[in-house]
């Protein structure tokens, strides 16, 4: 099954839970793990296996892999094809955002049965024009693959840039998401919206009420599940992430098990 469909035959009462694998040098140093591409294996499989059955959804930040190289990648590739073994979804959290022809190889890249590191799901940046990213769109549509959108982050520094003008130019994202799923009658797109500005997620849920959404910044960046749980009745649409929050329980795997049930 696709992504969407996977996660559409989820219950409605409980959010969607994604593990962040995040193989950052503190993070590394802390389970007293080299910094190298061997240590980022290590830790990314400990995180695999304590979300095995615990929570649907994995999301590796290819940029702590991508710091190694070629090693790097080949571990990427390797935790790739382990999570999808075991069952779970994989959501690259690479947030390309290019135009034409650049577009369309990065999702060569990471998307169809020929992608030599495909995944489920992909986060993409708009901030080059919606438009540029119809390479990417078809592709995924063609593959069943879902695209999260960044609209509104969870980082502060965006704020200035995807709230300028009026309408907000997030919120213009958000009209362009409609438009491109209404125009191809499939469920293929969807947004990152941060769970640090639950009104602005509210808003978001509403405008676009079939679509899933990417809601970052549990934990160290200070949303509070509580804060989100009374955003919709259909809350499995919100897919919280956690990652250097999560990683924190480790490096015992009962440990991270643990902090994932309790997300």
């Amino acid at each position: 099954m696709t992504f969407f469909e996977t996660l559409s035959e989820a219950p409605c009462d409980a959010l969607t839970k994604c593990v962040g694998i995040d193989p950052t040098q503190d993070t590394l140093s802390a389970w007293g793990l080299d910094d190298t591409a061997a240590g980022a294996r290590a830790f990314a499989l400990t995180m695999l296996e304590a979300a095995h059955n615990n929570a649907p959804i994995v999301k590796p930040q290819i940029a702590y892999f991508e710091r190694f190289g070629v090693e790097g990648y080949s571990v990427l590739t390797d935790i790739i094809k382990e999570a999808k073994d075991m069952g779970l979804l994989v959501l690259a959290d690479v947030k390309r955002g290019d135009i034409g022809s650049t577009i369309d190889a990065y999702s060569q890249a990471w998307l169809g049965d020929k992608a030599p590191m495909q995944v489920d799901a992909i986060t993409v940046t708009p901030y080059l024009g919606f438009g540029s990213l119809t390479p990417l769109l078809d592709r995924a549509y063609d593959t069943g693959a879902y695209v999260f959108v960044v609209a509104r982050s969870s980082n502060p520094e965006g704020t200035t840039l995807q709230e300028h003008g009026n309408p907000k130019l997030w919120q213009t994202i958000l009209d362009d998401i409609g438009t491109w799923e209404a125009n191809r009658g499939n469920k293929t797109i969807g947004a990152v919206v941060g769970a640090t500005v639950p009104a602005d997620l509210k808003y978001a849920l509403e405008q676009l009420p079939n679509a899933y959404f990417l809601a970052p910044g549990i934990g160290k960046q200070g949303a509070r599940l509580e804060n989100i749980k009374a955003l919709t009745p259909d809350l499995k649409r919100i897919v919280v992430s956690s990652s250097r929050g999560l990683a924190a329980a480790g490096p015992k795997i009962a440990d991270i098990r643990e902090a994932i049930i309790q997300m």
